[in-house]
């Protein structure tokens, strides 16, 4: 039984997992940076530890300081969250030498779906649909890297193996530049991740990003969670999520989902994790999957009726999973607005002491968030500083309830991008569901454009 666990992360997951650990029994191990000492869950944890300074990489990167804090209050396993060390498969593999649990994938899972060719590979092996590409790395025959593409047909992308969160990707649009730019792209990963395999895909031009939740245990089970829309994003960074995704008919989610599952068995996949896809003209599109808890699974969480992180837990203690796909009935709808420290209209971060806070309530309201009225925002970290969630019997409600909540929630002392929020579920085009991943960022550009027609 997992009767201590570390959480190796910092903000809002941090207290989200020390909650589903206080409803299990399971006592708690906050690590901390110096810049992070007066956290939420730092406070509300059994023990907590500080493991370093608030640079991340002498902290929540610091592995031999994680691993013993695991040794100093004898735990026994270790949460990584996500973001930080969470897709790390050297940690994994760390934690697990060190004798403690990982709450995870196991680390060879980790690396195979790390790996953006090993992973399109598993994925097509299992039957789940994946863009037309180069079907595995690019050599150093020019010749044939044109072939391929021509085969595609441009436009086409060059992406890095190793590559995440949007870096290491190139568009190419005609035959001119592609050579050029499959040199640049293995040279910035190179740089950016130690590794300069890439590979080539079609490009696809108006698609939504939309996901599929899974959890899976050690005994063969794994069950889907449904869909999540993921579209509304600014630099391939997500802003609004939602569950399900307007316009998925329940005849085409079963399909992608069991194809999700049937992937999980082929690799032995164990715990929490996410395939995302790009979805354009009926068609879904594998693009990676994630092996750790999503920023996102609120929505996920509200439509389905299950705890994810519990079940993270129950999956890291061995057990089989609380439910069967037969026990999933999909209900309601479910928005999630992530509220950063940062300009509306900048997008330049925002530290500094939170001098006022007021979280919005009512039927269907959740918020998931760290802060409180005092907390100083530290400069080092990623500016999301919560996620506002509303619920409803249909996606009319969940939107309605989120323009109130996004008008009652008070944040005074920093700027935040509450602002932005409210301008993206008032827009008549998301209103009416099903925008593509480029809408936010042409929407932005409109507005800018009027502004300067005014000034």
């Amino acid at each position: 039984m997992l009767d201590k666990i570390v959480i190796a992360n910092r903000g809002e997951i941090a207290l989200r997992i020390l909650r589903a650990c206080r409803e299990l029994g399971i006592k708690t191990v906050a690590v901390h940076s110096v810049a992070d000492a007066d956290l939420m869950h730092v406070r509300l944890a059994d023990e907590s530890v500080c493991i370093g300074p608030a640079s991340p990489m002498e902290s929540y990167l610091n592995i031999p300081a994680i691993i013993a804090a695991a040794e100093v209050t004898d735990a026994v396993a270790i949460h990584p969250g996500y973001g930080f060390l969470a897709e790390s498969a050297d940690f994994a593999e760390q934690v697990e030498k060190s004798g403690f649990k990982f709450i995870g994938p196991r680390a060879e899972t980790i690396r195979l779906m790390g790996d953006k060719v090993s992973a399109i590979a598993s994925m097509k092996k299992a039957g789940v649909p994946c863009v037309p590409g180069s079907d595995g790395p690019l050599g150093d025959d020019d010749n044939e890297n044109l072939a391929i593409a021509k085969r595609i047909s441009y436009p086409v992308i060059i992406k890095a193996s190793g590559g995440g969160g949007g870096r290491g990707m190139r568009v190419v649009h005609s035959e001119a530049t592609l050579l050029d730019s499959i040199a640049l792209t293995r040279n910035e990963a190179k740089a950016a991740f130690n590794n300069d395999v890439v590979y080539m895909e079609k490009f696809l031009e108006n698609p939504r990003h939309i996901e599929i939740q899974i959890l899976a245990d050690a005994h063969g089970n794994a069950i889907y969670l449904g869909e999540r829309d993921c579209s509304m994003q600014r630099r391939h960074q997500k802003v609004v999520e939602e569950a399900p995704a307007p316009g998925i008919t329940e005849q085409m989610r079963r399909f992608i989902g069991e194809r999700c599952v049937e992937a999980c068995q082929d690799i032995g996949y164990e715990g929490a994790g996410t395939f995302e896809f790009l979805y354009e003209k009926g068609e879904f599109y594998f693009i990676e999957m994630n092996t750790r808890i999503q920023v996102e699974h609120p929505v996920s969480e509200f439509i389905s009726g299950v705890d994810i992180i519990k079940e993270q837990l129950r999956v890291a203690e061995d057990q089989p999973l609380s439910y069967k796909q037969t026990d999933i009935e999909f209900k309601g709808h479910a928005i999630e607005c992530r509220i950063n420290a940062e300009d509306s209209e900048t997008f330049i971060p925002s530290p500094g002491t939170i001098t006022v806070f007021h979280a919005p309530g009512g039927p269907g309201v959740r918020i998931d968030s760290h802060i409180y009225a005092g907390y100083k925002v530290p400069p080092y970290y990623d500016s999301m500083i919560g996620k506002l969630i509303t619920y409803g019997e249909t996606r009319e409600v969940a939107l309605q309830r989120m323009e109130m909540a996004l008008e009652e929630i008070i944040i005074g002392g920093i700027k935040t991008n509450i602002d932005l929020q409210r301008r993206i579920i008032q827009d008549a085009n998301f209103q009416k569901g099903g925008v593509n991943i480029h809408y936010l960022e042409k929407m932005l550009a409109e507005n800018k454009k009027l502004e300067d027609v005014i000034l």
